[in-house]
């Protein structure tokens, strides 16, 4: 999903006040991480994952890396905080964020 600067803003509104959902450690990205991050996408939408470590190189592979194993889209990635979001992926399932289009 391509969003504009604006919706981009947008989201990153709402992701201001939402809690990190998953936490992932010193084992990096592991199968079990992409799993709860799947699991939660499916949730909520709009997830905050936050990273433990000080390499902010690694952080930056592993923020795109989950992008592209979710089929998410990026929406702010700031220290060890990363946000992301994909749109509800059944038919039955309403989009629980809704996205201005500008």
């Amino acid at each position: 999903m391509k969003l504009n600067p604006k919706q981009i803003s947008h989201l990153r509104g709402l992701a201001h006040n939402i809690s990190p959902v998953v936490m992932i450690g010193n084992q990096g990205l592991t199968e079990n991480i992409l799993k709860e991050i799947e699991v939660n996408l499916n949730a909520h939408e709009l997830i905050k994952i936050k990273v433990a470590g000080d390499d902010r190189e690694a952080r930056k592979t592993m923020y795109l890396s989950i992008c592209e194993s979710t089929n998410a889209t990026p929406v702010h990635h700031i220290g060890k905080q990363l946000v992301i979001y994909r749109a509800s992926e059944t038919i039955k399932e309403k989009n629980k964020i809704h996205i201005p289009k500008l």
